[in-house]
């Protein structure tokens, strides 16, 4: 079974998908599936033809355009991951120019589709109210588990604790509303790291909001970290902060619970296992209740926060399986393609 995967970029710089469809497509080679994938951007570039299906990753660009023709017309299944594009922020992101993609050609795009596929009940559910008549799966992405780094059962740094922020600088993100929180209390011996790609210039934005405060001294920007770097400051961090308008999955949630680290986010990342299971908290999407949730995790020791982590690393391992990811994925795959029956993640 030849499955085609297309996603806009594979540089690291592009989110969560430039490392999540290359694991699911490693994953589905594992599982005897042969996968392959795409980048609109040249950055990785295998062709559609001689696929069995259609995999594609992310909304509204031209290339998904494109890609629903090239299945249509080669008459080859289709499967879409909006990759949290459909999410009410994102749609209100830009809102009058989506409208109208919306209304020329993107909902037909989906509605063309031979299945929807989101990575948390909460994303399939929002799905489902768009009514777009197709069917929709419903299955997590998984997580790797990294090695641990020397020394990561030692204090994390010494004479400043590290509050470790990891992603896109970027609105939806939410980083003026943690600015906002962390002046509210301002925890003493702790320091905020905003590891990163600046997009669209909002670091400026940040930065102009972080100096106004008066907060020079306690925010720190390491610009995007990769591999080994990345695990570093995983490893100096006692605590992992998403402060997200909107989330489909939250795969920097995931990777700092495989890190052992506890994570605070909001409700608009679908966590709500970090209260359940005692790795973190999950606030509203405001900065009273962010520094509320702050004010909670800043006050713990160490170990407290540590083993949190811990326990955050042992869901992971337990609940979030690439090749459990894959297994599902692939039957899906088969149901597509009439080989199977409906399995129990489409609705």
């Amino acid at each position: 079974m030849k499955i085609f995967h297309a996603v806009a970029s594979l540089q690291a710089s592009y989110g969560g998908p430039a490392r999540s469809v290359p694991s699911l497509a490693a994953a589905l080679n594992r599982c005897g599936c042969e996968a392959t994938v795409w980048a609109a951007d040249g950055s990785a570039g295998p062709q559609a033809a001689g696929a069995d299906v259609i995999h594609d990753h992310g909304i509204w660009l031209p290339h998904n355009w494109r890609l629903s023709g090239t299945a249509r017309r080669l008459k080859i299944p289709r499967i879409v991951s909006p990759r949290g594009m459909l999410e009410p922020w994102a749609m209100h992101h830009k809102r009058w120019k989506k409208r109208l993609a919306w209304l020329l050609y993107q909902r037909r795009c989906l509605a063309s589709a031979g299945c929807i596929h989101a990575t948390s009940e909460a994303e399939a559910d929002g799905i489902g109210r768009l009514r777009l008549g197709v069917p929709v799966c419903m299955i997590p992405n998984g997580v790797d588990l990294p090695d641990r780094m020397p020394g990561a059962d030692a204090p994390r740094e010494s004479g400043r604790r590290v509050a470790l922020f990891l992603g896109r600088i970027y609105p939806v993100k939410g980083l003026p509303m943690l600015v906002e929180a962390w002046s509210r209390i301002r925890p003493h011996g702790w320091v905020v790291e905003v590891a990163g790609p600046d997009e669209g210039g909002h670091q400026k934005e940040v930065e102009r909001l972080i100096r106004r405060a008066g907060l020079e001294d306690q925010f720190r920007f390491t610009g995007l970290l990769e591999g080994r770097r990345k695990q570093e400051a995983f490893a100096r961090a006692e605590l992992f902060i998403l402060p997200t308008h909107s989330e489909n999955f939250g795969m920097a949630v995931a990777e700092a619970l495989a890190s052992a680290v506890p994570v605070l986010t909001t409700t608009a990342a679908p966590w709500p296992l970090l209260e359940e299971k005692g790795c973190g908290w999950r606030v509203a999407p405001t900065p009273d209740a962010i520094a509320a949730g702050l004010a909670q995790a800043t006050a713990l020791d160490s170990a407290t926060l540590r083993n949190m982590g811990e326990t955050g690393r042992e869901l992971v391992g337990r609940s979030f399986s690439w090749n459990a990811a894959a297994e599902a994925m692939a039957s899906v795959y088969r149901w597509l393609l009439g080989n199977g029956p409906r399995p129990p993640v489409v609705r």
